[in-house]
């Protein structure tokens, strides 16, 4: 029986490690990560308001940069905020990455209060009565400078969630329920 020293193994070890990493596709490998920052610029279009942040850092939510977020995100109607999915900021980020684009993003409907979202429905057959919104789970939003088209079809090869088209309203609902479109 041969026996191996303690630093020999460790040090094979470790290049079995390496071999083992080098198989791995590189967006494992990203993905794996948690180092970096994820930055948004949102604007409301009811409201006017504005908020960029780092949302995310080194790995870890800032919670007073999502408490602002939620803030802007809020049923402006009823003047409620509610906790937004992060896997929403996450999505966004995502989707500005994939477009390439430092642009801000327009908010055109974050949180929905039950009230507002069942007023909305009833004018509207384009409303869902058990919407996401009122969940924290969806955001209808815009880009300038980015094609409508263009985003909706980012946002689907993202397939993070729900993906809905609106182009006569300008808008683009991106939500963090199953993978599905529609127009």
């Amino acid at each position: 029986m041969t026996l191996i020293c303690p630093a020999r193994r460790q040090l094979l070890l470790g290049l079995s490690g390496v071999a083992l990493c080098s198989l791995m596709p590189n967006k494992a490998l990203a993905s794996r990560s948690t180092k970096g920052i994820r930055e948004l610029s949102l604007y409301n279009r009811h409201t006017g308001e504005r908020n960029d942040g780092s949302y995310w850092v080194n790995g870890h939510y800032q919670r007073e940069v999502l408490a602002d977020f939620n803030q802007l995100l809020r049923d402006h109607r009823q003047n409620i905020a509610a906790p937004m999915d992060k896997r929403l900021f996450d999505m966004l980020y995502t989707l500005k990455t994939t477009l390439n684009t430092n642009n801000e993003i327009h908010v055109i409907s974050g949180y929905r209060s039950p009230k507002t979202n069942s007023m909305l429905a009833k004018k509207s057959g384009g409303v869902a009565k058990k919407s996401y919104h009122m969940s924290g789970m969806a955001m209808d939003i815009a880009i300038p400078g980015v094609d409508l088209k263009h985003l909706r079809d980012a946002a689907i090869s993202l397939k993070l969630g729900g993906v809905g088209y609106y182009p006569r309203s300008g808008f683009v609902h991106v939500d963090c329920g199953p993978v599905r479109h529609w127009s």
